[in-house]
């Protein structure tokens, strides 16, 4: 009776302690952990370095005919180029073997000051083809032979005072035009029947008298055209 006793408590007491043992051990299963927020940055829009500035081609000096101070013989100084056509000079340029520029056909709504700037000309573009001012279809000669004379469009350079301006502008279109159209005999009559007579300077009458005599085509467009 004690034994039995003395071996149920000692039974309880192992009971007890597997109990505590158990409690002590079990783990409590772990929550799911949230789930992180996921961050999207938001895409960047890609910027472009914006092109450099590109400043259009200029003039280093502008080109200038000088005469020889009696308004006979003229000379180009400094050298022509074509910058390209533009609004207000969009006509056509011929040039030489070494790419300067000979020759512009004006185009409706050029005007005469840009056609210039466009071939870096000083510009007395009109003045030099004998008009008061360009108009389309007209072939503006650009360089003059300083070893053929030229004659001014408004007065012979030794005008007396009371000059008949209006007759001899007349008379250097008439035969500007014939020069043009290649009748060589009509320029010779205004120039013989009317020009002449207008200038009083004899190296001048000399001159000119030589080229018109010859019937040369590039001298007579030199001195009327």
């Amino acid at each position: 009776m004690h034994r039995t006793a003395k071996l149920s408590t000692t039974l309880a007491a192992l009971a007890l302690a597997v109990t505590a043992l158990a409690g002590c051990t079990a783990t409590t299963a772990p929550q799911a952990a949230a789930p992180s927020p996921t961050t999207t940055a938001a895409a960047k829009p890609v910027i472009e370095a914006a092109p450099e500035p590109t400043e259009p081609e200029t003039c280093h000096r502008m080109s200038e005919v000088y005469g020889d101070g009696e308004g006979l013989y003229w000379e180009r100084q400094g050298t022509l180029r074509d910058l390209g056509a533009r609004e207000f000079a969009q006509g056509e340029v011929t040039v030489d073997t070494d790419g300067t520029p000979v020759t512009y056909t004006v185009e409706p709504g050029d005007v005469e000051a840009v056609v210039a700037e466009r071939l870096c000309a000083y510009p007395t573009l009109s003045s030099m083809n004998h008009r008061r001012d360009i108009h389309p279809g007209q072939v503006l000669w650009l360089t003059p032979d300083p070893d053929l004379p030229w004659v001014p469009y408004y007065g012979p350079q030794d005008a007396p005072a009371g000059f008949q301006q209006i007759p001899y502008q007349q008379a250097i279109e008439a035969a500007g035009a014939a020069v043009d159209a290649g009748d060589v005999d009509s320029v010779q009559a205004i120039w013989n029947d009317t020009l002449k007579p207008m200038f009083t300077n004899q190296d001048t009458i000399v001159a000119v008298q030589k080229v018109v005599d010859s019937g040369d085509p590039d001298g007579l467009r030199q001195l009327f055209s």
